[in-house]
């Protein structure tokens, strides 16, 4: 069984740091275009770039509460999907896991 009590810490450091760069991005992203339409076309492009990075932290923040709900209701370390224990190494690497590696490489 892994250490839910360290997993629940780095679980919650990860989610602080999230939400941050993902506040970050939101308030570069409500920033107003510049008048000039050479400086326009570069922030409007820099923009997109952004809000797909939005898009992947939103993916990330609710992979992490997910975890943190399964360590809630101690079922933190079990895959979702055939409910095998995930290797302390998957979750150590990724403690948001919530395959194991066999289900993992079925989805890909």
């Amino acid at each position: 069984m892994p250490d839910t009590a360290a997993a629940k810490v780095r679980l919650e450091t990860q989610l602080a740091e999230l939400e941050n760069r993902r506040d970050r991005i939101s308030k570069d992203l409500d920033e107003p275009l510049s008048r000039d339409s050479s400086e326009r076309a570069i922030e409007m492009e820099d923009d997109l770039s952004l809000e797909g990075q939005a898009v992947l932290i939103t993916r990330e923040i609710a992979s992490v509460k997910r975890a943190l709900t399964r360590i809630e209701k101690d079922t933190y370390g079990e895959c979702v999907r055939c409910g095998a224990e995930i290797a302390p190494k998957r979750l150590e690497a990724r403690p948001e896991a919530a395959l194991c590696f066999p289900c993992a490489s079925k989805e890909q």
